[in-house]
């Protein structure tokens, strides 16, 4: 019975020194030193092989190393193998720190008082209370509680948006197509943490952009295929949006002279928002296998019709 860890390799060596300190009764190995392929049970990776089913003939699990897995192709993993996201607290507290700065930023003004140092230009702006400051989260899973959880310690005024209904303490919740409207026109920063699926590729068009408040923000920390980029372009020259935070764009990395480079309302990050940490990852996994060999639910099994 083997593990396979298909990923970076220099943290593939972290996880097989703790599998060796945690589970030294699993066969632990690292891409492309799999051993004997027929033995290989649990696969841990960013993209598996195309020829998954063929290559892996005995895998019982695919685990995900990242929180999303819109880069597995569901097709050709057999349908009797779980498929299962990373669930553990290194992912959440790197999103909520992401997430609480870039509010920050936008809410107390750095950018455009990193714009009027570059002009040496010194000008106080009003200073606004975070109660006055509307922000709105699409995505009530995992990452986007968590997000508002932390943003309430600073008095924002919070509100989430997803498509099912959810029930959470000082937060507007809105839920379906049909509240989507509502929930953006009360919204002055928005930020983006659904899963990638049919029916949220391309969501953050002119459309829906158009219907938050005239400069309204967006930080986009979901996947890079939520957005339409021309329309981001257009909404911001025309002023209707003020700034754009975004942690994932489409393709990573942009190409040289992508006109987000040098435009004066976005800020780019290299998808750094949050990463597994192998201690705490290693812990999920474990504890999942302990859960798969006794027939319970894994934490973070997908639902293979919704994508998520």
């Amino acid at each position: 019975m083997t593990f396979l860890y298909k990923a970076d390799p220099a943290r593939g060596a972290v996880w097989a020194k703790l599998f060796a300190e945690r589970a030294p009764e699993i066969a632990f190995s690292v891409w492309p030193d799999s051993g004997e392929l027929a033995h290989v049970r649990y696969l841990a990776a960013w993209q598996p092989p195309v020829d998954i089913a063929q290559t892996f003939p005995n895998l019982e699990v695919l685990f995900s190393v990242g929180a999303g897995i819109d880069q597995f192709d569901l097709s050709v993993v057999p349908a009797h193998v779980p498929i299962v996201r990373m669930i553990e607290p290194g992912i959440v507290e790197g999103m909520v720190e992401y997430v609480t700065h870039a509010v920050l930023t936008i809410h107390r003004d750095s950018l455009d008082y990193a714009d009027q140092q570059r002009r040496g230009i010194w000008r106080e702006l009003p200073v606004r209370p975070a109660a006055s400051c509307r922000v709105g989260v699409l995505g009530l899973g995992m990452l986007g509680t968590a997000v508002l959880e932390r943003l309430r310690l600073f008095g924002y005024d919070r509100a989430g948006w997803s498509r099912s209904e959810h029930l959470i303490d000082g937060v507007a919740c809105y839920a379906g197509e049909a509240a989507l409207d509502a929930f953006l026109a009360r919204t002055d920063i928005l930020v983006c943490l659904l899963p990638l699926t049919p029916a949220t590729r391309h969501l953050l068009d002119a459309r829906l952009l158009g219907k938050l408040p005239r400069g309204a923000s967006l930080i986009q920390t979901g996947r890079g295929a939520h957005l339409v980029q021309d329309d981001l372009l257009r909404l911001l020259d025309a002023e209707h949006l003020r700034y754009a935070l975004l942690d994932v764009t489409t393709p990573e990395p942009l190409p040289p002279g992508h006109p987000f480079w040098r435009h004066p309302r976005v800020r780019i990050t290299p998808h750094i928002a949050s990463a597994t940490r192998p201690e705490t990852a290693v812990e999920s996994v474990l504890d999942n296998l302990k859960r798969h060999r006794l027939g319970l639910p894994m934490t973070g099994e997908i639902d293979r019709r919704r994508g998520y």
